[in-house]
């Protein structure tokens, strides 16, 4: 794997996993006794028109995009997690078998993730 591979997983399975699953929850809140804020919720988003739902999916999709972007940025080090002073790196590392590979230390995550 490399980290543009690596970018398009964590795209599939993170970020689209939680839009589709919060659409999911939104529609149809699990359970016996759903917490009320999530009723409220999801009585808001069944009560909207196609078109609208299809404006808060957008909406989901654009805090999605920004979470994962921002983590992105975090391990590439291009945003500070640390205060004054010297900072640390931060290095991700596949492995499989023998081979290893630094996902993260000539590759920028986040514009591989912003390229898509």
């Amino acid at each position: 794997m490399n980290a543009e591979e690596f970018v398009e997983v964590i795209r599939r399975e993170v970020r689209d996993s939680a839009v589709e699953g919060t659409v999911s929850i939104l529609t149809a809140p699990p359970g016996r006794r759903p917490a009320p804020a999530l009723l409220a919720m999801s009585a808001y988003y069944n009560s909207k028109s196609a078109e609208e739902q299809a404006m808060i999916r957008h909406l989901l999709e654009e805090v999605a995009d920004s979470a994962v972007f921002g983590f992105f940025c975090v391990l590439d080090g291009v945003r500070a997690i640390e205060g004054m002073g010297e900072k640390g790196t931060l290095s991700l590392t596949y492995k499989k078998g023998d081979v290893e590979v630094c996902l993260n230390i000539d590759e920028d995550l986040h514009d591989f993730y912003n390229a898509v």
